[in-house]
């Protein structure tokens, strides 16, 4: 089990397939998403990698959580989330996550909060029939009916269906479609529509019902990881073995 991404929903468009179909899809970009903290077995008694996107100020930022921040070497972030995972799925402090830690074709589940629609009643909430039009029915033909019982038990029991606000609830969309991704630009396309609206944030995870594919990266797609691991070869040791592309001009020279 790895980490999942803080996406920022931007919106939808489509894009075009070589054979001329059009898939509808969700941009989100990632911003800046990087490891804040991490848990540990030893520690916390669950693995889990704690991230943080967004850059926030200072000044809107909790003195308690400009301490945690600090704490681990990173700015301030808007939006921090916890995704669990296994202990070999751990990733370093700091470490910011690219894009491309998702492939294109592979099945991700998605988390955001869904638009609030405000108070609503039950036929429009719940999709009831309503009451008659007519045959004794007068004026409330849009209500839910009888909510209750008689004496026993005597009251309204708890998750009735009624009126109420409608909307502005987490909701998770299983199962979309990767169509690409985009590591320069830091998007990420998914086939289809995801709950929240645009700019709101979403946590994109692996998919629970399928497998995870065999050729993602693991434990994370870390950004800048081939240029950190270039930056490491240019400052190796001047008694290590000379480069290949060096020892013919080596040669010419002795």
């Amino acid at each position: 089990m790895r980490s999942g991404l803080i996406a920022r929903k931007k919106g939808m468009t489509r894009v075009f397939t070589d054979d001329g179909r059009h898939i509808p899809v969700t941009v989100l970009a990632i911003d800046e998403c990087q490891v804040v903290s991490v848990r540990t077995d030893e520690k916390d008694g669950y693995s889990a990698v704690q991230l943080g996107a967004g850059k926030a100020k200072p000044k809107n930022t909790t003195n308690a959580m400009r301490g945690h921040f600090a704490k681990g070497k990173v700015e301030p972030k808007m939006r921090v989330a916890e995704f669990r995972v296994s202990p070999e799925g751990l990733l370093d402090v700091g470490a910011e996550l690219s894009a491309e830690h998702f492939i294109a074709g592979q099945k991700v589940d998605v988390t955001g909060t869904s638009i609030g629609k405000g108070f609503a009643g039950a036929m429009k909430r719940h999709g009831f029939k309503g009451l008659r039009a007519s045959h004794g029915v007068s004026i409330s033909h849009r209500s839910h009916g009888s909510t209750g019982q008689c004496q026993d038990p005597g009251r309204v029991f708890k998750g009735k269906k009624m009126a109420g606000q409608m909307g502005n609830k987490q909701i998770t969309a299983q199962n979309l479609e990767v169509v690409s991704t985009d590591g320069d630009a830091g998007l990420v396309l998914v086939k289809g529509a995801v709950p929240g609206s645009r700019e709101g944030w979403v946590l994109v995870r692996d998919a629970v019902k399928l497998p995870q594919p065999d050729d993602a990266p693991f434990p994370g797609a870390i950004k800048g990881g081939a240029a950190a691991d270039n930056d490491a070869a240019d400052a190796a040791p001047e008694g290590d073995a000379v480069p290949e592309e060096k020892t013919e001009d080596v040669k010419n020279e002795e």
